[in-house]
């Protein structure tokens, strides 16, 4: 009897993960060795993936959806230091460094998410170059957002509340006909991620779609002109 060849499904988890920018373009071998034992779950809003002191035995990648990095003030108050999505990792510190981690990540929507034992993924940096500078890329990036944002601190609020959209832009924003388009986040994880209060942020949101700069949907906040909301910001 003839042989039925079933051609590989691109759709499948490990592909996912393998067309992730962090493995795009890595040898087939050392994909194959680094993600043969990854794990994929789907999650739930609002569930919590990873806690503060945990240690860190997984990295993870993102395949949908989104979650939020958090931590929290001496004053016991949430602070968001960041929203990553789709095709993006986290956890890469702590498996680096082998300490507990140092933030909570919690999913914003329903999110599907691979887990890379830690040992598998340190084994890949040690093992190609090429990975070790996109991990270099990715640490000076998001060093890079932090600095940024903490320059703004004491800007006013209409600054802050854009820089945020062009933060999350940078990261996760998509290119369509009408302009970049990114998540319609909840006002209260914008709050947190500019340090505002949630009223002020609702506030600036209505002033920038009367000028404008953005346009919302249910769920999604579209920036017609990047260069125009950078402009706005003193």
């Amino acid at each position: 009897m003839e042989d039925r060849y079933s051609p590989r499904d691109p759709n499948s988890d490990l592909d996912l993960i393998r067309a992730t920018p962090f493995f795009k373009g890595l040898p087939d071998e050392l994909m194959e060795k680094a993600t043969c034992h990854a794990v994929t779950r789907m999650h739930p809003s609002n569930q919590v993936i990873l806690l503060e002191n945990d240690w860190g035995g997984s990295v993870y990648f993102i395949l949908d959806g989104w979650v939020k990095i958090r931590t929290y003030n001496l004053d016991g108050k949430e602070v968001t230091l960041n929203i990553i999505g789709k095709g993006e990792l986290f956890g890469e510190m702590a498996a680096l460094d082998e300490v507990p981690r140092s933030t909570d990540v919690i999913t914003l929507t329903p999110t599907k998410i691979s887990s890379v034992p830690a040992q598998d993924f340190v084994a890949l940096i040690h093992s190609e170059p090429l990975a070790g500078v996109r991990l270099a890329q990715l640490m000076a990036t998001r060093l890079r957002q932090v600095n940024r944002r903490l320059r703004l601190r004491e800007a006013d609020s209409m600054s802050r509340v854009a820089d945020t959209l062009l933060f999350l832009a940078e990261g996760q924003g998509k290119q369509a006909a009408q302009g970049t388009e990114i998540p319609n986040l909840p006002h209260r994880e914008l709050s947190s991620l500019s340090g505002l209060a949630r009223e002020t942020v609702t506030r600036v949101l209505t002033k920038l779609e009367k000028k404008s700069l953005i346009a919302r949907e249910q769920d999604i906040l579209r920036i017609p002109d990047i260069q125009a909301l950078e402009r706005i910001i003193t």
